[in-house]
């Protein structure tokens, strides 16, 4: 059986001479977990890594869409839905939706994630005419007074392609380019960064008892098969970051697990995007029914992936994650 490699993050600044940074940001490791599926796991010293491990554990990433990772980046959530779960109609008005745009760039968003079919669990699809009339006059708009990227969170080519068209610089996936078959062609003809994520499951059905062997190793491996799969198109590696997907069919037992294995995931060779802004489990943790007060909770999950050497955030609290990620920096690893 094969071995998977976690590296324990920390970023302390006192840093053995023999540490070794983490995908090149502001985290360290110098032990990793070696996990196998066919027997218990055991810490190792980083120097006894692969050498193919150690490269892609500790290689800086190559910048995407301008951006680099050498410090956590903020991704704006901007859903041009009337029933996404949290923030379902608040944009859905056209200059709602650029205002609220230009609002998070300002408040921090280094990019911003347009989307407009809800993925909530047991949201039905949305026509492909009426997604690109949600989303491509919005990120049109936003384009001709910033140039700040903005990727396009769909399942679906045409509304990639208007979205591309419109100024959209990146295509965040959900369903991991599994749900059309010509979307990885399209981005890889395009030159188009990507973001795939892991669902199990549609949104109607993910949540009607999802089940895993291991879910942190299971989702490594999902994981791995796709990044094969969008090279295969011609999608290089250094353009895909990748999403273990927090919430699309798992239970709260699967997110907790999720969350405490996410530094396994740089393995991949990929930057790592967290997505749990205000997802039911921190409602249900933290106390608060309502999804629009689930922000200090959002915080909290948001800085437990930055100190596993995360390296986006996707956020609708961009101003307060700003400020939380700069006070957990300055009081951690002093920058």
């Amino acid at each position: 059986m094969s071995a998977y490699y976690r590296p324990v993050a920390r970023f302390d600044h006192a840093r053995p001479e023999s540490a070794l940074p983490l995908a090149g940001g502001w985290c360290w490791f110098d032990t990793v977990e070696e996990l196998r599926r066919d027997g218990p796991s055991r810490l190792i010293p980083a120097a006894d890594l692969p050498e193919t491990a150690r490269a892609r554990l500790s290689a800086p990433r190559d910048a995407i869409t301008g951006l680099a990772f050498d410090v956590p980046a903020i991704m704006g959530i901007l859903n041009v839905t009337p029933d996404s779960f949290s923030d379902g109609g608040q944009h859905f008005d056209h200059a709602d939706a650029v205002a609220r745009a230009h609002a998070m760039e300002r408040e921090g968003a280094v990019i911003i994630d347009v989307g407009g079919e809800s993925t909530r669990p047991g949201a039905a699809e949305v026509s492909v005419e009426e997604e690109i009339a949600r989303t491509a006059p919005v990120i049109a708009a936003l384009r001709r007074v910033s140039d700040v990227p903005i990727s396009i969170d769909t399942r679906k080519t045409p509304v990639a392609r208007a979205a591309h068209d419109a100024g959209a610089t990146l295509v965040n996936d959900v369903a991991g380019f599994t749900f059309d078959p010509g979307l990885a062609p399209f981005c890889a003809e395009a030159g188009l960064p990507v973001c795939v994520m892991h669902a199990q499951g549609t949104p109607d059905i993910m949540q009607k008892d999802p089940r895993y062997d291991h879910v942190a190793l299971d989702i490594y491996d999902y994981l791995a098969g796709r990044i094969d799969a969008l090279m295969a198109e011609g999608v290089g590696r250094g353009q895909i970051i990748v999403d273990p997907g927090i919430g699309f069919g798992k239970t709260m037992a699967h997110n907790l697990t999720l969350l405490q294995n996410l530094s396994l995931f740089h393995g991949l060779g990929c930057p790592v995007l967290l997505g749990a802004s205000r997802k039911r489990f921190i409602g249900e943790i933290g106390g608060t029914q309502d999804a629009g007060a689930r922000m200090p909770g959002s915080l909290g999950v948001a800085l437990a992936g930055v100190a596993q050497g995360v390296q986006m955030l996707r956020v609708h609290d961009v101003a307060e994650t700003r400020a939380a990620l700069a006070l957990w920096r300055a009081a951690t690893v002093g920058s």
